[in-house]
């Protein structure tokens, strides 16, 4: 593996305030967070969430701030109406098991698939938050991946093989916690020799004083903590703002 399989740090966060500007709609049947003027012919990015789905307030905000600089987001529900509620004890193994890679590949292939058929952006970007991490990844597979470019942060569940099949012009930026057991130091250090070594286009930034969730749902209370999730956010915009230039 590339990353471990999602742990306990994987169903903790906390919540941010905020209001969302953007709208949920059934879009090629799922429910999906629109935001963003700009055209869907254009520039598109598509989010891949954490366990606590696209209704879940921290993301909208962070699909927002990827509207503001220019793209039209979509985040679909991939985990059809089941998130992981924020306040409530479940059973993880159980949520797992519905949620199994395969199933999940298929909800995600069918809208993109179905969003580069009806659309074909000029520019797909995907950015996957621990869970959607692995299938961020998949999607800029050398056979069949959609997306142009994808940006990553704190993965899980992402195996080797997955890095190894990259294709070749397909950027990918790993944002990292300095503190985390589902992408510890030996793995990143296994996935950066990796992407060296099929001579990936990739960036690894690693954040001190964070920990697993930092950039979707940590404690931004604190001063660290807060600066890392900011930074993560500005190094995905630029990176697809550089690569949607190319």
């Amino acid at each position: 593996m590339a990353s471990h399989q999602p742990g306990k740090c994987c169903f903790e966060g906390i919540y941010h305030e905020g209001t969302p500007n953007g709208r949920h709609e059934e879009i090629f049947g799922l429910d999906t967070y629109v935001t963003g003027s700009a055209s869907p012919e254009g520039k598109v990015i598509v989010i891949m969430t954490d366990v606590f789905g696209n209704r879940f307030n921290n993301i909208l905000l962070t699909a927002d701030q990827f509207a503001s600089a220019g793209y039209k987001v979509f985040i679909p529900d991939i985990l059809f109406g089941d998130p992981i509620p924020l306040d409530k004890p479940i059973d993880r193994n159980a949520w797992m098991q519905r949620h199994s890679p395969e199933v999940t590949k298929k909800i995600i292939d069918g809208f993109t698939k179905s969003l580069k058929h009806k659309y074909d952006p000029k520019f797909i970007g995907v950015v996957g938050y621990c869970f959607g991490a692995k299938f961020a990844v998949q999607h800029i597979n050398s056979e069949e991946g959609l997306a142009n470019a994808a940006a990553i942060a704190h993965p899980s569940f992402v195996s080797i093989e997955e890095i190894e099949a990259i294709g070749s012009g397909k950027p990918l930026l790993i944002s990292a916690a300095e503190e985390d057991h589902i992408f510890p130091a030996d793995l990143r250090h296994l996935t950066e020799e990796k992407l060296k070594e099929i001579h990936a286009i990739y960036q690894i930034d690693l954040f001190s004083g964070v920990s697993h969730g930092f950039a979707a749902r940590s404690d931004i209370t604190k001063p660290a903590v807060k600066y890392a999730k900011e930074k993560a956010l500005l190094d995905q915009i630029y990176w697809f703002n550089h690569f949607s230039k190319i």
